[in-house]
């Protein structure tokens, strides 16, 4: 490869024969054409696997494409300024510049694209509208909106998605949200798609007058809108808010700022979330099995869009301007490099997800993706387009789940780089068969909305009650298993999952064999003091019964390395020990089993633990008078031993006090119940959250949970127990001192201070910095 390659980084005289780095994929790699079209994820496998940031002579652009790189260039928006995302990526004709000169076009900065220290202080005193408190209102006018659409072609057979609802509804949702008046939809759908060729795309030269012209016009109508708006700024809308916000601080929000917001904004309001919707209207409809899932359970809807949005998101990448020599992923990047960040491709690295190719509606860190940004570039309306496609979604599988994709049609996409969802979405159906023909009554049922990231509740499966057997006295054991006959997920020794019962969610140690998927195994003790979980199970469940589970997680993981282990099982706490002696055994490991209850009678799997570890297993019974000496058995410290422990609160308290000579986190605890009880403002304070990758400082109240105030304020954390048991809302601390309250941490990770259980931990002090 010659020096002859325009934009080239690298001085080529300086290599040996042959000693180009430009590879022949990077040098092959074209964004405008070709596979990248198609899939841009799937056509980056090779990047991801064997050159994860490499130059494109093509584009004249650093690609990263795995999760980690474009996630920590995203972190940085002072070493990669964001001040390029909205540059034209291919430079255009003179006759086309001078076009957009004759309508004044002066797009300037927007929150897509300004550097700091401009950038923050817009983006706090703008963000207001975007909370999930103010996009609540806007609930109604969404579904209406999309009920009157599906009106018009629920009994005609056949539809374009695309053309008849998925781009119109978020088109009218962006005007409405905006406060722009609804009007001229075709011109401003030819508007909007012009903007994309203009900014990101690739138009040949006779037709770049033309969509020079369209985007002149663009900026034209966008600037007579706002005046109208300036004449009455009452009204709702984004805009209208920023107008009243410029009246306040008009040396923060501008003349020139306002309109090009409002140019942007209808854009980035409206085009994304009408690909994000299509992208997932035919993922869902090409894996049947799922779409049928989520017809059966509209609780599944939110998992099922952070899952589209990250298998198939509407954003396949962004651009970045590096400031300052720098590396990326092993490789040398000098400043004025520019970078293209492909989202697409991180959100389908099989280092973050597992099986990232894999659709999987119940991936527990599918909103990890990086679909809507990361950090203090993040897209403010994530939100809004989430509720968008969870209406989009609820409204068809509730109207028509037998919908079909029209086979053989072929998915087109605009050529660009950044932006992507198919052209046409052809569907059909009987409308014969469409149920509210028979059950008119249907239409008038709501599944609630999700307004910011789904919880990992949100993330659950219908599992069949298989069987119900006695393990002991007051005790059963619960057989599990997936009513379509697939295997469960994974888990490992330690493993917990969270079953609902009636009205209650409830927390259970998987106790079965994790190498057999087909069933999963629980053992529930009725408590004389039960809030209901056990009850129900005790009293009400029956085989044949479905329950909805979520998991399995693991926040007491087994150490694989220990030379030798000590369990402790208290009661109904042998579920997890059991799974993890099972383990120990088959790795040849050294091991024994001191298992405590009140009587042999009451004690749950007995037999099982006897039959399978004899010879390691010492019975303690009160009724029999033997029971455990926890000081004896700990007295001296044993190298390279753990000790792990479920039981009750005084149980794991005794270990606790007799293992404290012995070296940090020897022992490893589960608790059945955790101890938070409600806030009292009187006994707490309230203090300062700095959010170092957002650029926000969140005020969390004296009856206000860091996760609640998070929320508030639009960022996206998950949570799901909330009571400091699961560690769901755990979140990494940057500074200052952590009130920990949480049953998760170990004594050595509450004194690393590193991480803090978000619903139910505070600040010592007046102020916490997290990394979020």
């Amino acid at each position: 490869m010659s020096q002859t390659l325009t934009g080239c980084p690298v001085d080529h005289r300086a290599l040996q024969p042959n000693g180009c780095p430009v590879s022949a994929r990077a040098a092959a790699f074209d964004p405008f054409g070709g596979s990248y079209q198609v899939d841009p994820a799937a056509s980056l496998r090779w990047s991801r696997d064997e050159e994860p940031v490499f130059y494109s002579p093509e584009i004249g652009y650093w690609v990263v494409t795995r999760y980690e790189d474009v996630k920590a260039v995203f972190r940085d928006n002072i070493l990669f300024s964001p001040s390029i995302a909205l540059e034209k990526i291919t430079p255009v004709s003179d006759e086309a510049t001078a076009t957009l000169a004759k309508y004044d076009y002066a797009m300037a900065r927007t929150l897509v694209n300004e550097d700091e220290p401009a950038h923050m202080p817009r983006r706090r005193v703008l963000m207001d509208p975007f909370t999930p408190k103010e996009l609540v209102h806007h609930e109604p006018m969404v579904r209406r909106l999309t009920r009157e659409y599906v009106d018009r072609f629920v009994d005609t057979g056949r539809v374009d998605l695309v053309d008849e609802m998925l781009w119109e509804v978020p088109l009218t949702v962006a005007l409405h949200f905006l406060g722009v008046p609804e009007e001229d939809m075709d011109t401003m759908r030819e508007y909007s798609i012009a903007h994309t060729v203009n900014t990101w795309g690739r138009p040949a030269p006779e037709e770049q007058v033309a969509v020079a012209e369209a985007v002149g016009k663009f900026w034209q109508y966008a600037g007579q809108v706002l005046e109208k708006m300036r004449q009455d700024p009452s009204g709702h809308g984004w805009m209208p808010y920023g107008i009243r916000v410029q009246q306040e601080q008009p040396e923060v929000v501008t003349d020139s700022y306002l309109h090009s917001m409002m140019m942007a904004g209808i854009v980035a309001a409206h085009e994304t979330t009408a690909n994000a919707s299509a992208n997932a209207f035919r993922l869902l409809l090409e894996n049947r099995s799922v779409w049928e899932e989520l017809c059966a359970d509209p609780g599944l809807i939110s998992g099922a869009v952070e899952e589209c949005l990250r298998h198939s998101g509407s954003v396949a990448a962004w651009r970045r301007l590096v400031t300052a020599d720098t590396t990326i992923g092993g490789v040398d990047i000098p400043a004025g490099s520019k970078l293209l960040i492909a989202t697409s491709s991180a959100n389908r690295d099989d280092r973050h997800f597992e099986g990232a190719d894999d659709f999987d509606i119940r991936r527990e860190n599918a909103s990890d993706h990086l679909t809507f940004g990361f950090g203090g570039h993040q897209c403010l309306g994530k939100n809004l387009a989430r509720m968008e496609m969870q209406i989009f979604l609820e409204e068809l599988t509730t109207r028509l789940p037998h919908l079909e994709l029209v086979p053989d049609q072929e998915f087109t996409y605009l050529p660009n780089t950044s932006f992507r969802g198919p052209d046409h979405v052809w569907v059909h159906w009987d409308p014969a068969e469409n149920p509210e023909r028979r059950d008119p009554a249907l239409l008038g049922k709501r599944h609630p909305v999700t307004i910011g990231e789904p919880s990992k509740a949100a993330v659950s499966r219908t599992v069949t009650v298989d069987a119900i057997t006695p393990a002991a006295d007051g005790v059963v054991r619960v057989t599990l298993s997936d009513p379509s006959g697939r295997p469960l997920p994974r888990w490992t020794p330690g493993s917990h999952i969270d079953v609902d019962l009636g009205e209650l969610s409830r927390q259970y140690s998987l106790c079965g064999d994790p190498n057999d998927l087909s069933v999963y195994e629980i053992a529930v003790l009725e408590e004389p003091e039960s809030r209901g979980g056990s009850r129900y199970v005790h009293h009400t469940l029956q085989a044949g019964d479905t329950l909805t589970m979520r998991g399995p997680r693991n926040h007491f993981r087994l150490d694989a390395d220990a030379e030798r282990y000590v369990f402790v099982a208290g009661g109904i706490g042998i579920t997890p020990v059991l799974a993890m002696a099972d383990h120990v055994k088959s790795a040849g490991k050294d091991y024994e089993i001191h298992y405590c209850g009140r009587d042999v009678t009451t004690m749950a799997l007995l037999d099982r633990v006897g039959t399978d570890h004899g010879d390691r297993l010492v019975v303690h019974s009160s009724a029999a008078g033997n029971r455990l000496d926890i000081p004896a058995l700990l007295a001296e410290p044993v190298a390279g031993t753990q000790i792990y422990s479920c039981g009750p609160e005084r149980l794991l308290a005794a270990l606790e006090e007799a293992t404290a000579h012995w070296p940090e986190d020897s022992l490893h605890v589960e608790h059945f119940t955790s101890n938070l009880t409600t806030l009292d403002p009187a006994n707490e304070h309230s203090f300062e959250v700095e959010l170092r990758d957002s650029g926000l400082t969140v005020t969390v109240a004296a009856d206000q949970t860091v996760l609640d105030a998070l929320r508030a304020s639009n960022i996206d954390i998950q949570s799901d127990c909330e009571e400091g048991l699961c560690g769901s809302c755990e979140a990494p601390v940057l500074d200052g001192e952590v009130d920990h309250r949480d049953v998760v941490l170990t004594k050595t990770e509450r004194a690393q201070n590193k991480s803090m259980m978000t619903c139910c931990s505070r600040a010592c002090g007046s102020k916490l910095t997290l990394a979020l």
